[in-house]
């Protein structure tokens, strides 16, 4: 990419992450802290990624979650997952209308074009099967018709990691379709003081406004595929995934114990967005090593099936990501 052509992008960049700003500002009016949070949040809203947010509870996940949709102008729908839960709850049902004697369609929360997915693990396996179709084909069934899901969809589901009495663990295959996995972490002690005084009163929180429509999501989407990626750093993205699947070849010897299967391609698709996005919420017009790494964990960290010994040795999948991201070189 020449010069010329790299300015005439950023110009093009700015102009159309300028609304992130905004959202983040307004987001801040409710939110304290949790930068990591909104940040990976609207990079799945860029990616059009679904994620999956696991921390303990009280942390903000659910209110961060709503404040984005209130400050969207999209179509929101809060699913309270829950052991009793059925299919046609989530993506509705045929019924019979007596008065015209016909099959009629009653569509489900499904449609809509965030979804917040709460205690997403509560839900029996027949739920997680429907929910697959609607988050890897954007569509769903209902008898002999597929309906079309509206543009923007995404699926932010929500995850207890210490509760697991009346759980069900997320097969592999659903959780290969989250783009991120994010570990929510606790605020800082000014961050919690800044909690306190904003939150212990009785007058409700401020009230959000709508900043951004779904036509500037869209616009946002489109402008990512001109972000100028590197060739080197196209083949150090693509190093970092093989290496999950082939450690001895990185001279990464020492994980090959602990790794059972590593990352399947979706993985390298998903970290090359997720950079990209990751550069637009800096309103760049490349992407650079540090981009990669920022958002490599989360891309990576539910991808990764350890075997026992790494259960045995408290060996997580993120300790094997920062083994990665220390032992392979950036270009």
């Amino acid at each position: 990419m020449s010069a010329f052509d790299l300015a005439r992008v950023h110009t093009h960049i700015e102009h159309t992450s300028a609304f992130l700003d905004a959202l983040r500002t307004e987001i801040g009016r409710v939110i304290v802290g949790q930068h990591y949070l909104i940040d990976r949040l609207l990079i799945g809203l860029l990616c059009g990624g679904h994620v999956l947010l696991e921390g303990v509870p009280g942390l903000a996940k659910t209110l961060t979650v709503s404040t984005l949709a209130r400050a969207l102008k999209l179509s929101f729908q809060r699913i309270q997952f829950t052991p009793d839960l059925l299919p046609a709850d989530l993506l509705g049902t045929l019924y019979f209308n007596q008065k015209e004697g016909t099959f009629s369609i009653r569509k489900g929360p499904i449609f809509a074009n965030l979804i917040l997915a709460d205690e997403i693990n509560r839900a029996p396996a027949k739920v997680q099967s429907a929910l697959l179709e609607s988050m890897q084909e954007r569509q769903v069934t209902l008898g002999d018709t597929t309906f079309r899901l509206p543009e923007p969809f995404l699926v932010l589901a929500t995850q207890n990691p210490i509760e697991q009495e009346g759980t069900y663990p997320l097969p592999e295959a659903q959780l290969d379709r989250f783009m991120l996995k994010l570990h929510v972490p606790y605020p800082s002690r000014e961050e919690e003081l800044a909690i306190m005084r904003r939150m212990a009163r009785t007058n409700g929180l401020p009230v959000v406004q709508p900043i951004a429509s779904g036509d500037d999501i869209l616009r946002a989407r489109e402008a990512l595929n001109m972000l100028y990626v590197d060739e080197r750093l196209e083949h150090y993205m693509v190093d970092l995934i093989v290496a999950t699947r082939d450690p001895e070849a990185y001279g990464l010897s020492m994980l090959r114990p602990y790794l059972e299967f590593g990352a399947s391609p979706r993985a390298t698709i998903y970290l090359n967005l997720a950079a990209r996005a990751h550069a637009f919420l800096q309103h760049r017009a490349f992407v650079t090593p540090e981009d990669v790494r920022a958002v490599a964990p989360d891309v990576l960290r539910h991808r990764l099936v350890l075997t026992y010994e790494a259960e045995a040795e408290s060996i997580t999948s993120d300790h094997i990501v920062q083994q990665l991201l220390a032992h392979i070189p950036v270009p």
